[in-house]
């Protein structure tokens, strides 16, 4: 894995977050779908950041 720096970080949170701000006005709201598709590209994109910030610390 590619080491990543908080702008990085930054940069990936900010582009989910405007993805998530897409498929929520597509749908025209929160419905059941979009939610379960942003939890489970949250945790796709999310957990391995995490993992990295938490090696980074020990």
């Amino acid at each position: 894995m590619r080491k990543l720096n908080k702008y990085n970080i930054t940069c990936i949170i900010l582009l989910y977050g405007y993805l998530c701000y897409l498929l929520i006005s597509g749908y025209g709201g929160f419905t059941t779908r979009a939610t379960l598709t942003m939890i489970a590209s949250g945790i796709i994109i999310f957990v391995p950041i995490y993992k990295h910030l938490r090696n980074k610390k020990q």
